[in-house]
């Protein structure tokens, strides 16, 4: 599967914007999909996931009430809506599907991953 992330752009803070994942080569239906990012200098890290169902979600918490994660089965895509953006949320941010079909959420993270899309910055300014 190829993974197509787009909707960064420079923001100001407390501004909103929406990232969008596109999946092209198989259906991403039966997979848990997820979000992370990578600050300069630091290490990725999760963001947010979504069951393969679209039932149940689960955020980091430094994003929980901000962003919400969601996904059109039907369109084969998964978006990130982020609200009140802050400057520590400037990053390159990652979409991400889950190594096997019908995963559990709660086990989601970076070493099940099994594709990642290719990043689309997020800049917010004070």
């Amino acid at each position: 599967v190829q993974l197509q992330a787009s909707g960064g752009g420079l923001v100001q803070a407390g501004g909103s914007l929406r990232l969008s994942c596109a999946a092209s080569g198989r259906t991403i239906s039966n997979y848990i999909m997820g979000w992370f990012r990578q600050a300069p200098g630091k290490e990725r890290e999760f963001v947010a996931a979504i069951s393969w169902s679209g039932s149940n979600t689960y955020y980091a918490d430094s994003v929980k009430g901000r962003f919400t994660i969601s996904r059109n089965n039907a369109k084969n895509t998964v978006y990130l809506q982020m609200n009140s953006l802050k400057p520590e949320d400037t990053a390159v941010y990652y979409c991400a599907r889950d190594d096997l079909p019908f995963g559990s959420i709660s086990q989601f993270s970076q070493t099940v991953v099994g594709s990642w899309g290719q990043g689309t910055q997020v800049t917010v300014s004070s």
